[in-house]
């Protein structure tokens, strides 16, 4: 079974929709603001969907642009602003930024009751004991694909391949609150294929294109493929060889198509969480209750 992002993600927008329209009858709209610097191409495409998904479902957003030369101060001092504005419930900082920037900094200076990236500190070590505010939107997608997929997590072996901060080590902390047994590999594991061989569920988010082939991968296996790469023929591959792959498992998620749409959505969900928080009343709560309760 090919597992459908596209489908999935416009399923969850529709509910968020509804959601969106309860808030606005008690006079919140949800705000999103995107901070970014510089002129890279790849992040200008993301912002733009993110802005455009926002748009959808009603939410409002706002873009704060930086030339590549700007100073950090500069850049601080827009998020200060943002973290007192009561239209914006969450903030997010589009990453690459210029390399002399820091960017741990900037992303630290976000308040951790709007950072919907969930890059937070805050919200990291809130991860680590199964009680974040907001969960990365990455792992918070892969986990959401396999819940509206009906894969049960509990005691499988998980395998993610890829160690880094924003995906493999968060998607780890939340399989394994969920009772997977995890394992976490990258791409300097030695026989990289005696561990994803014994993955009931494999996670690939290495950044490297067709790292798992079909002999890797366990017959009935289910196969996340986070990995997006742009082949020198201008074609998109996952970190997976989707075509040998897909004859061995029992579920994958193809690239472009799986996690991507899904990664957008979850955003678009920890932004309107956000602003349900903050909304007064206790018949908001009975109705954002009612309409999300096949979230």
């Amino acid at each position: 079974m090919i597992i459908d992002g596209k489908e999935m993600a416009a399923r969850l927008r529709a509910e968020y929709k509804l959601r969106v329209e309860a808030l606005a009858g008690r006079g919140v709209r949800p705000g999103l603001a995107v901070v970014m610097a510089g002129d890279n191409p790849a992040s200008k495409v993301y912002v733009a969907n993110k802005i455009k998904a926002c748009g959808q479902i009603g939410l409002h957003s706002e873009v704060h642009e930086f030339p590549s030369d700007v100073v950090s101060k500069a850049v601080l001092a827009r998020i200060r602003r943002l973290n007192a504005d009561p239209a914006i419930h969450g903030i997010i900082v589009q990453l690459p930024l210029p390399a002399h920037l820091d960017a741990r900094r900037i992303l630290e200076s976000i308040e951790w009751k709007k950072d919907v990236d969930g890059f937070h500190h805050y919200n990291v070590g809130a991860l680590v004991i199964g009680n974040t505010v907001f969960p990365p939107c990455t792992p918070y997608a892969v986990q959401t694909l396999l819940a509206h997929s009906g894969i049960p997590v509990e005691g499988r072996n998980v395998v993610v391949v890829g160690a880094s901060n924003v995906v493999g080590k968060p998607l780890a902390l939340m399989l394994l609150a969920e009772g997977a047994t995890v394992a976490i590999c990258h791409i300097k594991t030695r026989d990289l294929a005696q561990f994803t061989i014994l993955a009931d569920i494999l996670v690939v988010a290495a950044g490297k294109p067709n790292l798992i082939t079909g002999p890797m991968v366990r017959t009935g296996a289910v196969v996340i493929d986070v990995g997006i790469n742009r082949l020198p023929d201008g074609r998109l591959v996952g970190d997976v060889d989707f075509e040998a792959v897909r004859a061995k498992a029992s579920h994958i998620t193809p690239v472009p198509g799986g996690v991507g749409p899904m990664t957008v959505t979850m955003l678009l969900g920890n932004t309107l969480s956000a602003a349900e928080r903050d909304a007064p009343g206790e018949a908001l709560a009975g109705a954002v209750a009612r309409i999300g309760e096949n979230d």
